[in-house]
This record gives structure tokens, sequence and C-alpha cells, in this order.
């Protein structure tokens, strides 16, 4: 629905993230006639990545690419707009939201989605930074494949988040060791499925990563640890923890707020903060680019399905 003069700085939606939930959200608006204004900070969870894999249609693109690509289609709808700059505040309002970006602007929205995405919490060693993207992963469903029959490392600790990845990992690459960097804090039942599944264990404390060889899937690198033989591998995959990008949803007073995701209605994207939609990896859902995408799309549809009830009312 296009703006009247007299509402020229109110738009329907102000969407903050312009990865492929925020894009697709963008996109699926604009087609609604809708006044979308998106804000991009150009800083991509998948910023190292070397291609996505697992998107319908485009898979092996490189991230950047895919963005391009969409930028470049958001330009036939008039009442889509992106800015490039990142936003560091919003505050609920009588009119919907408003929200402040770095340069000191404001701009203000009947409706507020946040797609800002998540930051990966990177082990603090040596060369777990230089080898990402390159031979250090986050995601096996991204780059499993690409790694596959290779000597693999995965690095994290417990049941669930270490020795649940290394068991996974053995999908792709019978060679796979689970790397605790310290006590492992495995149960006797999770030391058991790992050995019953030819799942390695080192729980020495790491000191880094010594690089050989930093080509994309093909990397080589030795992980030296305190005590114990070197381990040569092509690739490691790591499962640590994330934060959100920003704090926006907490702020607003969103009850289901957690530093890795928040918890929203899965159809629409609905937070608990009427007008307030979450979508992509900022919440608790699969993190895939695909199911990002499509969050987007159910967001925007349950954003124009509101506004509709508002203005014919």
């Amino acid at each position: 629905m296009h703006r009247s003069t007299a509402q020229a700085d109110l738009w329907d939606v102000i969407v903050v993230g312009a990865g492929p939930a925020g894009l697709n959200a963008a996109l699926v608006l604009g087609r609604c006639r809708r006044s979308v204004l998106v804000f991009d900070d150009a800083k991509p969870r998948n910023a190292v990545s070397h291609a996505m894999h697992g998107f319908l249609s485009r898979d092996g693109i490189a991230p950047e690419q895919l963005r391009s690509i969409a930028r470049e289609q958001m330009a036939a709808y008039p009442s889509v707009s992106i800015e490039d700059v990142r936003v560091i505040d919003a505050i609920r309002t009588d009119a919907g939201f408003t929200v402040t970006t770095s340069d000191g602007r404001t701009f203000q929205a009947r409706k507020l989605l946040l797609a800002t995405g998540v930051v990966d919490e990177l082990p603090p060693q040596p060369g777990f930074r230089e080898l990402y993207g390159t031979g250090v992963f986050l995601c096996p469903y991204c780059d499993g494949w690409e790694m596959r029959d290779q000597a693999l490392a995965v690095y994290g600790r417990g049941d669930d988040k270490g020795g649940g990845l290394a068991l996974e990992m053995t999908l792709w690459s019978a060679d796979t060791v689970l790397c605790t960097d310290g006590p492992s804090q495995l149960t006797d039942a999770g030391r058991q499925r790992l050995g019953r599944n030819g799942v390695a264990l080192r729980e020495e404390k790491i000191v880094c990563l010594e690089i050989q060889s930093n080509e994309p899937y093909r990397a080589a690198f030795d992980i030296v640890f305190e005590s114990g033989p070197r381990l040569r591998r092509a690739g490691i995959f790591f499962n640590t923890g994330r934060h959100q990008s920003i704090d926006l949803a907490r702020r607003l007073g969103c009850d289901t707020y957690a530093t890795e995701g928040c918890t929203v209605d899965n159809k629409q994207q609905m937070s608990h903060v009427p007008g307030l939609y979450i979508a992509g990896d900022a919440s608790c859902d699969v993190l895939q680019a695909i199911v990002a995408a499509a969050e987007g799309a159910a967001a925007a549809i349950g954003i124009n399905t509101a506004l509709l009830h508002e203005d014919l009312a």
C-alpha cells in the first residue's frame, strides 16, 4: 500500500538485516505494495563462506552473489528501499517503532522485522580464525559434502555439542576425532557410543592449529596439544556457541529473548511484542539459509495480514 503524503515519514515495515530472511521478507512485502525500509550493515554470518549449499536452484552459489541478485531483483519494487547502515537501537512508540542508526538518524515504521542474524563464537586458539571457511567449519549440512572422506576433527564438549556432532560427522568421514580441549564432559554412555562408532577422543588442551596449507576444502593443519602427539587434519567442525548480533529484541521487551535466538510463533514469526517479528538465525529454528528465506516469507505474510486487518477494519 502506497504511503500518503501525511505518512511519508512512516514506513509500513522496517526490516533490520539483509540476509536471506530480511531480503526475502522485503521481496514479498514489496510485491504487496508495502513501503519497506531494509537496513544492511554488510556483516553477514556467512561472510567467510566460499559457497552456500542446500538452497534449491542456488546450490554452490557464493553468498555475496546471492545477496547481489536479491538486491537487483528488489529494484523492480519501488516501495522497497535499502539503507547501508547499522541499526543500533529500537524503541516502541504509539505509531509502532522507531529505530536509530549508527549515523544518528531515526526512522519510524508500523511493524518491525528483526532479521539480524547471529555471531558464531570461534574457539580462541591461533589458527581457528585464519582457517575459518577453508578448514574450520560450523555446519556439516553446509560443508560436510565438500569435506567427505577426509581426516576430520570436531571441537566441542559433552554428549550433545561434542559427542553428538562427532557422531553426525561419521556420515561424511570414517576418520573423525573428537577434540574437547580439556575434560570432555562426556557421560560413560557417551564415551561408549563414540567408541562403538569409531570416533577417537582427544581431551588434551589445544595450543593452536598449525597451518600447513589453507586452500578452501583442501586445507591441511596440525592440531597441537599441550601434551601428546600432534593430529594432522584437513578440517575441523566446531560446536561452541553463538550470540545474537544485537540485542534489539531484548531491549524491546521480548520475553522469549535468548542470546542464541528468540522463540517465536513458527507460522508467522511473531514475537510476544505486538508488531515485532523475528526471522532467520535470530530465531530458534534451523540455521540454514533456505530456512531463513522461508521464515522471511512467512513473516512478510504475517505482517501484511496484520496491516490489512488494521487498514480495513
